[in-house]
């Protein structure tokens, strides 16, 4: 029974909830940002560099075939330079978009942490006695 009553645990806390909703986030976002380099940014590229579709660059390793004995086709064997490239540029828009985030939390836990803490009524009273100390000199 220990068993699951640690999972309940796990699983109802708020860092396990947290994290399945940052997943699910960063999975939708992930398709937001690889759109927006496929379907926004790698055309015009492509049109600055002479018309080239990225996704049309490949290196063909082995060229299509058809088997003899069952006249089944064997496809070919490429390389996806241009579908790397894409993947590529994915990657360093999220992590740029995702460095934007942490460094504005950060600045904002920063600005949280220079605002000194309210004085607690022990040490209210622990000044006043100070300063009645001091004036008795």
């Amino acid at each position: 029974m220990g068993l699951i009553k640690e999972f309940k645990e796990f699983a109802v806390k708020g860092n396990a909830i947290d994290l399945a909703v940052a997943v699910i986030i960063g999975a939708a976002f992930g398709k937001i940002i690889s759109s927006v380099v496929a379907d926004l940014l790698m055309p015009p590229i492509g049109l600055i560099l002479g018309g080239v579709d990225f996704k049309t660059i490949i290196i063909t390793l082995k060229e299509a075939a058809v088997d003899p004995a069952t006249n089944a086709v064997i496809p070919a064997v490429t390389m996806n330079i241009g579908l790397f490239l894409q993947a590529v540029l994915d990657f360093l828009i999220i992590a740029f978009i995702l460095f934007l985030i942490i460094k504005a939390i950060n600045k904002l836990k920063k600005e949280e942490a220079d605002v000194p803490p309210e004085p607690t009524k022990e040490e209210l009273l622990l000044t006043e006695i100070r300063d009645i100390l001091k004036e008795k000199k």
